[in-house]
């Protein structure tokens, strides 16, 4: 089956890399081109390095904020919360209701 054919415009010094790739890989430009489209294409999808250090950073930041206590009150919380829920609202201790 023959492929597709598409035409592109580039600039000379990109055409003079293409031109040398494809003679010190022994390979035809547009196999040269399809293993570079793939290549950037299998790039596309990560992190770049500023994006990255920001999440990081953003790591960093709000993993000393996590609560240590015990699962147990964290479990009693959240129970808490979904029966307050059931009945209408939760009502703190020592607070009058308004």
């Amino acid at each position: 089956m023959a492929q597709p054919k598409a035409t592109f415009s580039l600039d000379p010094e990109t055409l003079r890399r293409l031109d040398r790739t494809s003679a010190q890989l022994g390979k035809s430009k547009s196999e040269v081109v399809r293993e570079a489209v793939a290549e950037y294409a299998s790039r596309a999808d990560k992190l770049s390095e500023g994006e990255r250090l920001r999440l990081l950073r953003a790591f960093d930041e709000l993993v000393p904020r996590i609560p240590e206590r015990p699962l147990e009150a964290v479990e009693e919380e959240i129970a808490e919360v979904r029966r307050a829920r059931r009945s209408g609202g939760r009502r703190a201790s020592g607070r009058a209701a308004r």
